[in-house]
């Protein structure tokens, strides 16, 4: 906003949004716009229902009168779907646009079928959920999609995954957008792509730290990776490849998945832990079986996680030294207390007392749902993001 001309009925309602301004006097105020003016682009907003009159508000003079309407983002014109793959495993949900889930469903998913057959099937729960949640396939204004690997989120294709054979380059967006279609009779809706980590550190740090400028959030399940968010953004790096600590070499001699050898993923990841119970004859496949061992408390289990989480911590002394964060979080199938264990013991002892002396080290708030919340804030925030709420309020003829 950086004239009177250019302040637009979407940078209105980002005010709105993020609290900044909730009543015509204080909008007045923010852009220097005058009342009529204000008035003009707020009925814009609402005649597309993105927009509502709440509770009066305190009495703006001190010399009395009527206290002011607050204005609110009205998040019941709309519904948005998102859906969390992991390697074997996959949930999706129907939420609000504050991020309330309404409806959701979890169930085997393996992502090396490849993307054509998880699409598509993708878009049949789509479809389900809608109906279990009482809302029409018109409703929905986009779908977020969180996945194991790094992404290019100017194309939303993923790059060399490692664990996702069969999916580099794909169109992901264009598949599920149809497969949606198909199966629900919507008209094609937006599709926004990430990875994994970022979305669950996206969904966690705007519902439980708004406030940290410098977030990271490590999932460790069936490989190693990170999320991170600086002033409220996801940092991505150039093409989607920042946070790949999985692939971060640590001397041992290890075959990981990528092709190389010495990955921390190959040591100390949830499958790593599986594969080294497995050949001391427990049975475990993946990290989710590692995950119900350590619920259970298996005692190899427990080392084996204790192991890995200083594995995982002697590097994470390098990242909190170089980001210097407010907060670092674990999550994923390892994240209890034998790893959380492992992880301090390894950073306080690696890391300069300067680096950590306003750390926090936590473990998911969300859990499982930590990947649903940030897809779905991902899209909202895309889609009422000001130039492009511009853009859609045109399209809508208001």
């Amino acid at each position: 906003m950086t004239g009177r001309g250019q302040v637009s009925a979407g940078d209105l309602l980002e005010l709105v949004r993020t609290g900044r301004a909730t009543t015509r006097g204080a909008l007045q105020h923010v852009t220097g716009l005058s009342r009529a003016t204000v008035g003009q682009r707020l009925d814009r907003l609402f005649r597309a229902g993105w927009l509502r009159e709440g509770a009066g508000g305190p009495v703006d003079s001190p010399l009395g009168g009527r206290p002011s309407i607050t204005l609110e983002f009205d998040d019941a014109h709309a519904v948005v779907l998102a859906a969390d793959l992991d390697t074997r495993h996959a949930r999706a949900a129907v939420l609000t646009l504050t991020g309330e889930i309404l409806a959701e469903h979890g169930g085997t998913l393996i992502v090396e079928d490849g993307p054509e057959a998880v699409l598509g099937e993708l878009g049949r729960w789509f479809a389900g959920l809608l109906e279990k949640a009482g809302h029409r396939a018109g409703e929905v204004c986009g779908i977020g999609l969180a996945v194991p690997g790094p992404v290019d989120s100017e194309t939303g294709r993923v790059v060399q995954p490692p664990i996702m054979p069969g999916w580099d380059g794909y169109d992901i967006r264009g598949r599920l957008a149809r497969s949606f279609t198909e199966h629900s009779g919507a008209p094609r809706v937006p599709v926004l792509v990430d990875n994994d980590a970022n979305l669950m550190a996206y969904g966690e740090q705007r519902t439980g730290y708004p406030d940290c400028s410098a977030f990271v959030l490590v999932k460790v399940s069936t490989g190693i990776g990170a999320g991170v968010v600086v002033d409220g953004s996801l940092f991505r790096g150039v093409d989607g490849g920042a946070g790949d600590l999985g692939h971060i070499r640590v001397g041992a001699e290890a075959l990981c998945r990528c092709g190389s050898y010495g990955c921390l993923a190959a040591v100390a990841s949830g499958g790593a832990v599986a594969r080294r119970l497995a050949e001391a004859g427990v049975r475990a496949a993946s990290g989710s079986d590692v995950r119900e061992l350590l619920a259970a408390g298996h005692p190899e289990a427990v080392g084996l996680a204790r192991e890995a989480g200083r594995q995982v911590g002697d590097v994470l002394a390098t990242v909190v030294t170089l980001l210097n964060p407010g907060v670092l979080m674990i999550a994923g199938d390892l994240a209890g207390t034998p790893f959380l264990t492992g992880v301090r013991e390894l950073l306080y002892q690696r890391a300069l007392p300067r680096s950590t002396a306003h750390l926090e080290i936590v473990t998911s708030r969300l859990g499982e749902r930590a990947g649903l919340v940030g897809a779905g804030a991902l899209v909202v925030e895309h889609l009422y993001a000001p130039e492009r709420a511009e853009e859609r309020l045109t399209a809508l003829g208001v």
